[in-house]
């Protein structure tokens, strides 16, 4: 499963939005959760996401260059949806990483 998600991840950042054509399993994240985006995998009835945000100007964030910044990881049934408050979760993830100066990132 984790080799996957980090394919998929490799995948989007060789070919970087909006070049990447990853159909299901990279999405742009809408409403309330704009700015984010989720590479998707499914392992029998167990859907996993990772959330995800681009830093177009990566030297700006202290890394190399544009960059693919992975918040967190969560998952589902598939048969279930995530609630507002695991949404919150990521965006208050999300919200502290951008706050930071210098960025917290592992290379």
């Amino acid at each position: 499963m984790k080799a996957r998600l980090f394919a998929i991840l490799t995948a989007v950042a060789q070919a970087p939005p909006p070049r990447f054509r990853g159909g299901l399993q990279w999405q742009v994240m809408h409403g309330e959760m704009k700015g984010f985006y989720e590479a998707r995998d499914r392992h029998g009835s167990w859907l996993y996401r990772l959330f995800c945000v681009l830093e177009r100007s990566g030297t700006d964030a202290g890394l190399g260059g544009p960059s693919i910044v992975l918040i967190t990881g969560m998952r589902k049934r598939n048969d279930s949806v995530f609630t507002r408050a695991d949404y919150a979760r990521v965006r208050a993830l999300g919200g502290e990483y951008r706050r930071r100066r210098p960025r917290n990132v592992l290379r």
